[in-house]
């Protein structure tokens, strides 16, 4: 699974979260060179204190955030925690140092901070979502799908989504194959051009020996990532479920072309 933690902003600066354990989950990264992950609307945090101490910690946190983006993450973590000790309750500030975690490998630290952050504001999305995607991430997927359910019952949330399509991953991880088709059915039905949610779609359509959906599936997801290599295995598989060795021939070469010697099954989705 690819992955996407929620954006958070500071006082023009953006504070991405983003969990390098989660697979096709939709956890945000703060540039191309991590992992393509993208860049959504920012989410301001007004927890804790105002007036200067606000401020103060929004500017920290702005550096902390460029920091960490640069991979300074000492430099971010300490930036980081004195944005934290001016807003014991920063929901932004703990998310920033659950990013820097989980940089380090320490994904026990990372759950603690993002588990931190959504208690700190029990109705923001943002948080709800990163939470949720973490404890997916970490063989806890069924615990997950309530996190992902406070993300889209939150108004101001601004990418429902994001988190339509990480419940819909979750819920097949944890056995609930209707759950999750209804999930990324619904994802689709707001963007139908939604990666995480075409992929998801063709690997169960395919799983459940609907060639001819799985086939549909495939080919949207590949118009919008022509060189996806999970895509592209999909599909060479559903052409020769269906006998199409012409079709399955020319995926077969797509995928060779920008992976060499890969010509194996698709990922279990």
């Amino acid at each position: 699974m690819r992955r996407e933690f929620v954006v958070l902003a500071v006082i023009g600066g953006l504070l991405l979260t983003g969990c390098s354990q989660l697979e096709r989950l939709t956890l945000i990264r703060p540039s191309a060179q991590h992992r393509g992950y993208t860049q959504i609307a920012p989410r301001y945090d007004v927890s804790g204190k105002h007036g200067q101490d606000s401020g103060d910690a929004s500017m920290l946190l702005a550096s902390a955030s460029l920091f960490y983006q640069r991979g300074e993450l000492a430099d971010a973590e300490a930036m980081a925690r004195k944005a934290q000790k001016l807003q014991p309750a920063s929901g932004d500030a703990g998310t920033l140092l659950g990013l820097i975690a989980d940089a380090r490998g320490e994904a026990a630290t990372a759950g603690k901070h993002f588990q931190a952050a959504a208690a700190s504001a029990p109705g923001n999305g943002v948080y709800a979502n990163n939470y949720g995607s973490w404890l997916c991430a970490n063989a806890r997927a069924a615990e997950s799908l309530q996190w992902f359910d406070r993300a889209l019952a939150d108004p101001a949330y601004p990418t429902p989504v994001r988190a339509l399509a990480n419940a819909g991953e979750c819920a097949r991880k944890a056995g609930q194959p209707a759950r999750a088709e209804a999930s990324w059915r619904a994802a689709l039905a707001l963007d139908a051009v939604d990666v995480q949610a075409l992929a998801g779609m063709a690997a169960l359509e395919l799983s459940q020996g609907k060639y001819l959906e799985a086939r549909a599936f495939a080919e949207r997801w590949l118009a919008v990532a022509p060189n996806d290599a999970s895509a592209l295995r999909i599909a060479m598989q559903v052409e020769e479920k269906t006998g199409d060795n012409v079709a399955a021939s020319s995926y077969r070469s797509r995928l060779q072309a920008i992976s060499p010697g890969s010509t194996t099954a698709p990922r279990a989705q």
